[in-house]
């Protein structure tokens, strides 16, 4: 086995998730991340947990088939049971085809996704991790090689993490007691939002492993203006191109893309969240150099910014200030390397990808 595995298997269960002795561990994984679910078999062992490997996640042959036979959904409660019973819980993205479910109606994802909105509220109530392993499948969507994929996703991942949060700390205390931010990039975005009363979050590998942003939720009904996502959205199998949404009072009156505009739609009309931002993210680890069509690592590239249209995380929103609720998430970026600027409060505190508290 590579040596990196195991390395990846303790960051998971040490700093990510604190995996203790009693633990009642879920891991979701496909086969293709085999070694990656030993290396954690090994170590909960060592640790007196209790693992159990599931296959629940999006985008397999089997979930393909039960969606295109499907149209009404209901929460299984087994499913529910069990992320109410265990204490711990891993997802490992890893695919033997990203384009396994490209071909299921919209409509029929966005029922399913609301029907398990349950599942994903009790999983994030516990303490959880979303990991990537490298993949074949995932290396040829990224265009890239196996091996040099293999050294990207560990390049990424296996990193000292306290060093990651002194850093972006630096960013938190900007934003955390900040009323207003408005983003600029070119002729194309710009967009202003409160954050006001919303705490402000420091990813440095707990839950997202990769980390490498910081982030909050957009106080609702304040996102007024324009936004182009000039990076492409990789969702349902497909790649949504050229994002743009205009936004009065918090909701989105307009919107279009350059390809697969209907998906867009589709994710917008999921619910009356869905057409609301529940966070606004700015990427910071420069270790991720290079777009990947994987969310897991775009969205923590520096310079870069990215908002999720749908669920706001609990954690972002002030006691205060009302959560946006959907049973979706959709993240897409905005690059910020060029004629971009953010401002917090009227001050200028990135530009053309710089942070105020860099050389």
């Amino acid at each position: 086995m590579d040596p990196r595995i195991r390395e990846h298997a303790s960051v998971i269960v040490d700093h990510s998730i604190d995996l203790e002795a009693g633990d009642d561990l879920v891991i979701d994984a496909h086969p293709v991340a085999e070694d990656l679910v030993v290396a954690l078999h090994e170590l909960a062992a060592d640790r007196g947990a209790n693992p159990l490997v599931v296959q629940d996640r999006l985008g397999e042959r089997y979930q393909r088939a039960f969606l295109r036979n499907r149209e009404e959904f209901e929460t299984p409660g087994h499913m529910e049971a069990l992320y109410e019973a265990m204490d711990k819980y891993i997802a490992i993205r890893a695919n033997a085809n990203v384009t396994e479910t490209s071909d299921v109606d919209p409509e029929t994802n966005a029922a399913y996704q609301q029907a398990m909105q349950p599942l994903l509220s009790e999983r994030l109530s516990k303490p959880w991790c979303l990991t990537q392993y490298p993949a074949a499948a995932n290396a040829q969507l990224a265009g890239m090689s196996t091996e040099a994929y293999e050294d990207f996703v560990w390049d990424a991942v296996n990193k000292d993490w306290d060093a990651v949060r002194e850093h972006q700390s630096q960013m938190v205390d900007i934003l955390d007691p900040a009323d207003e931010v408005r983003i600029v990039s070119g002729e194309t975005t710009d967009v202003t939002m409160s954050v006001a009363g919303n705490p402000t979050l420091n990813d440095y590998g707990e839950k997202n492993l990769p980390g490498g942003e910081v982030f909050t939720a957009p106080v609702a009904d304040s996102v007024e203006g324009e936004v182009l996502f000039d990076k492409p959205l990789y969702h349902q199998g497909r790649e949504v191109t050229d994002v743009f949404l205009r936004f009065e009072a918090g909701e989105v009156v307009e919107h279009s893309a350059g390809k697969n505009e209907a998906l867009l739609s589709e994710v917008l009309d999921t619910d009356e969240g869905a057409s609301r931002l529940g966070e606004l993210g700015i990427g910071m680890n420069r270790a991720i150099d290079r777009f990947t069509y994987n969310m897991l690592f775009d969205e923590k590239m520096g310079d870069t910014v990215h908002m999720a249209v749908g669920r706001a995380y609990e954690d972002t929103v002030g006691e205060d200030n009302e959560q946006n609720d959907s049973a979706v998430h959709v993240d897409m970026i905005v690059d910020m390397s060029e004629d971009s600027f953010i401002e917090v409060d009227g001050e200028r505190v990135q530009e053309d990808g710089t942070f105020v508290f860099e050389e």
